[in-house]
């Protein structure tokens, strides 16, 4: 999971899509394309690899698609990158340590 969204999230137009949904609630391509320069389709293919990645939803209302984030697989990617961090962190720490001893 973590892979997908750090390879949706590489892309600054799904990035400008998330921001978008998370601002105005759920919505739909349509909607999110008028403020975009790219078409509704390119709209629809960004929000399937978002979806994919477990970072929108979407949710059928009558005739149209409503995305909404969700923030889950974000909230599991952060954690990863903090683990990440806090390795490093002790790694170099260990380090620092060894050098100022010698």
């Amino acid at each position: 999971m973590i892979d997908e969204v750090l390879a949706a999230l590489a892309d600054p137009m799904r990035r400008r899509l998330l921001d978008l949904i998370a601002e105005r609630g759920a919505c739909s391509a349509t909607v999110l394309a008028a403020d975009l320069p790219v078409t509704r389709q390119a709209v629809v293919k960004h929000l399937a690899v978002l979806e994919k990645a477990a970072l929108v939803a979407g949710q059928r209302h009558g005739r149209e698609v409503r995305y909404a984030v969700r923030p889950e697989a974000l909230g599991a990617t952060a954690r990863w990158m903090d683990h990440v961090a806090s390795e490093w962190d002790r790694r170099l720490a260990a380090i620092k340590r060894i050098a100022e001893e010698s």
